[in-house]
Parts: C-alpha cells; sequence; structure tokens
C-alpha cells in the first residue's frame, strides 16, 4: 500500500522524508569540479610552460592579497614593510605587533614564486596601498613576456 501525503512517502507503514535539493547540491558541485576540469585543459593548451608559470604566478599574488586583506581586517593594517609577508605565517615581534594576530596565520606557509623567488612586497605600494609582484622568469625588475613582472596591480 503506497499513499502519498505532503513531502513523505508511506510504504508498508515506514516514514521516507524526501530530500529535495540535496541533488540539486550535487549538481552544482560536479559542475563546478567540470567547469574547473575545462578551464584547467584550456589552459594547459592555449599556454606553454612559461605562460602557465605566468598564470601560477598571478593566482600566487592573489591568494597572497587576500591573506593581507584578511591581516589587515583583523588587525587595522597591513604589515608594516619591516615585518613584511613573514607576517602572514607568523606573528611578527617587531612593532606594530599585532593585537588581534590569526592563531596558524593567514597563509600555511608562503610560496615562492614559480621561477624559485622570493614574492616582494612594498608598504607603501606604488601601484596600490600595498604591493605584492614577481619579477617573473629574469627575476629583474621590468621585462617583457615571461620576463615581466606580474603584480597586485594587474
Amino acid at each position: 500500500m503506497k499513499m502519498r501525503t505532503g513531502r513523505r512517502t508511506a510504504i508498508a507503514g515506514l516514514r521516507i522524508r524526501h530530500q529535495h535539493g540535496f541533488a540539486f547540491k550535487r549538481i552544482i558541485v560536479v559542475a563546478a569540479m567540470l567547469g574547473l576540469l575545462v578551464a584547467l585543459i584550456a589552459l594547459k593548451i592555449m599556454t606553454g610552460a612559461e605562460g602557465e608559470k605566468r598564470v601560477a604566478a598571478k593566482q600566487d599574488v592573489t591568494v597572497i592579497m587576500n591573506a593581507l586583506t584578511l591581516y589587515r581586517r583583523d588587525n587595522g593594517r597591513y604589515p608594516t614593510q619591516e615585518q613584511g609577508l613573514l607576517a602572514l605565517t607568523g606573528k611578527p615581534s617587531t612593532k606594530p605587533v599585532p593585537i588581534f594576530w590569526k592563531e596558524g596565520g593567514y597563509l600555511h606557509r608562503l610560496p615562492n614564486d614559480p621561477w624559485g623567488n622570493v614574492y616582494r612586497y612594498l608598504n607603501p605600494g606604488v601601484h596600490g596601498e600595498v604591493d605584492v609582484f614577481s619579477y617573473g622568469a629574469d627575476a629583474k625588475q621590468g621585462g617583457e613576456g615571461d620576463d615581466a613582472d606580474i603584480g597586485s596591480w594587474e
């Protein structure tokens, strides 16, 4: 005997609750994963190895800038030039010592750019309140193509 009442179905005396929306969430997650996969494949096809490094550097700069924004939100200011980007992974001991520094840090570790060099930090920045950048493949300021600087202002 099957009887339908509202959102529940009674089968032989048992009530089973339907989970509307659960399948929709699964579809959204799968679609997002497929979209990411397609984007990565397209990136691989459209760019060479150095082009991929430039894209990776831009992503790193974005992640670092997001961490700096969280640091500023918690502490009312960006790390000083002296404190540098290391303030995102360990609590600074130089003044001004952040009062509300997030336990565990803002980044698990500070990445190097894809060419093995440290990311640069300027406070105050030239292009914004702060700047985060890589000098590119040649590790020198300026340049063109793969040697061009990659920064938070782009």
